[in-house]
């Protein structure tokens, strides 16, 4: 009997010690990307990151026994994390440059590119000389933005930025924008799917270079070493050539749908309905999250602005003011990129998400239940202490209770302020209701009809919160 305990014993060890070792074998790491940059990286009408890029990882992550999580969001943002220990590596369209050699190291080149300076279809500009005192459209963090930076004090023309390449296209195609500058093969790909621009340097492109994949300087080595094996033998054996020909041959509607589906705002609609939902989840889930921490966090900092110690009221307003003070953006950033690379601690995006949202949310929830209390008629505080009740006592059941019912539309008014700012966290790579729309956009060229869509989703979730707001106040009249 004894023996037999000791054999069980023994399987379930070697059990646990071979799935440690698979698991060993197998490791996990985190790869961000620019999920807007087709025919590189970008979704298709089913949710899935396809393209180029995409399916080189996988074919590579295949053959080397590796898995990954990849993580889309803006270029320079999925940098970023790479070059601050965030993520493991970036696949993104990156050009090899001496700057970037800097920061990163570099995979063997995957892809040769070069830049293209671009028109609306029906423009009339023919040179370069032309653009003086124009607008030039330009991508943050990419090496056909840097391309074109170099050229303005050459040919006088005034840049602006973007985090999307869409967006950035669409500024050239409305006349925003006169030009702008990208990588030949993205832009090709578009023209090719209906973007109303036109290349003017086919025969000629500038600033010719090589995307690579990319880690940490220093870091991941194994990781580089894998994708460098995997990619010599993807190449080899022709697996990567008939990627590379299978996108930039493709056209739009073999991941976007027929012209049909993408043709009208029902048709856009239920063709992605299941990626509207998800992302509209998200943004429920980050308000709901949000607003009640941030009101937990926003009375507590309004009770202590009214406190009878002074310093308690002074902690109260350095807070208030720091973060009513700072945007959103710089907030988000700061904590899911700036701080994680001081600390060494990861923070996911959607912890970083919401903490953003307690601070900036819940700063100006205290400036208004701050002010709730002050509203109360002194008069109520001077008869509550001449009854003998303590400051606290007064302030917990007499002021407070008014104070309270005064600020009931104001927190349903914040509600809704969350709910839009939660777009804003679509910079650091959460996939809510903006991003998503994004995503589509990217894959289907259909700006007007994505973002009317995604306007009336938010119009129509406003409306009900209004319609509750108002409700509300008329029930504690």
């Amino acid at each position: 009997m004894f023996k037999k305990y000791l054999l069980g014993l023994a399987s379930i060890t070697l059990f646990f010690t071979f799935i440690s070792t698979v698991n060993a074998a197998e490791p996990n790491y985190t790869i961000t990307t620019d999920a807007t940059y087709a025919p590189f990286t970008f979704q298709d009408k089913h949710s899935n990151y396809v393209g180029i890029e995409q399916e080189t990882m996988k074919a590579i992550a295949k053959r080397e026994g590796f898995t990954y999580t990849m993580k889309p969001m803006s270029f320079n943002s999925a940098a970023q994390l790479v070059s601050n220990g965030q993520a493991d590596g970036i696949i993104a369209g990156m050009s090899i440059t001496p700057e970037r050699k800097e920061v990163y190291d570099f995979s063997t080149p995957y892809y040769k590119t070069g830049v293209a300076w671009i028109v609306k279809k029906d423009s009339k500009i023919k040179s370069l000389k032309e653009l003086k005192g124009q607008t030039v459209a330009l991508k943050t963090g990419t090496a056909a933005s840097e391309y074109g930076k170099s050229l303005q004090s050459k040919y006088g023309f005034k840049v602006k930025y973007f985090n999307d390449t869409d967006t950035m296209y669409n500024d050239v195609v409305v006349g925003n924008s006169v030009a702008t500058f990208e990588d030949m093969p993205v832009i090709q790909y578009a023209i090719k799917n209906g973007m109303a621009l036109k290349v003017m340097n086919a025969a000629n492109p500038g600033n010719a270079g090589w995307y690579g994949f990319a880690v940490e300087k220093g870091k991941n080595k194994a990781l580089l070493q894998s994708f460098n094996r995997g990619f010599a033998a993807i190449k080899k054996d022709g697996t990567y050539n008939k990627i590379v020909t299978k996108y930039l041959g493709a056209t739009q509607s073999t991941f976007s749908g027929s012209k049909k589906d993408n043709g009208s705002i029902l048709g856009i609609l239920r063709s992605n309905q299941s990626a509207l939902l998800k992302g509209l989840w998200q943004t429920i889930e980050l308000t709901f999250i949000a607003i009640l921490l941030a009101s937990i966090w926003g009375i507590l900092l309004g009770v202590l602005g009214v406190s009878e110690y002074k310093w308690l009221r002074a902690v109260s307003t350095t807070i208030i003011y720091v973060f009513r003070g700072l945007p959103l953006m710089v907030l988000a950033f700061f904590i899911y990129i700036g701080l994680p690379g001081v600390t060494g601690v990861k923070i996911p995006a959607f912890t970083a998400g919401i903490i953003t949202l307690i601070l900036n949310e819940g700063a100006y929830t205290a400036a208004f239940v701050r002010g709730g209390f002050e509203a109360v008629d002194r008069g109520q505080m001077e008869a509550a202490r001449s009854l003998g009740l303590p400051y606290n006592t007064a302030m917990r059941k007499v002021i407070m209770p008014q104070g309270l019912r005064i600020m009931v539309p104001s927190f349903i008014n914040q509600f809704i302020i969350t709910l839009k700012d939660t777009s804003i966290l679509s910079a650091i790579g959460l996939l809510e209701l903006t991003q998503t729309g994004t995503l589509i956009v990217a894959r289907n060229s259909q700006g007007f009809r994505v973002w009317a869509i995604i306007a009336i989703i938010y119009l129509v979730i406003i409306t009900l919160l209004t319609w509750l707001s108002n409700w509300i106040e008329k029930k504690l009249k």
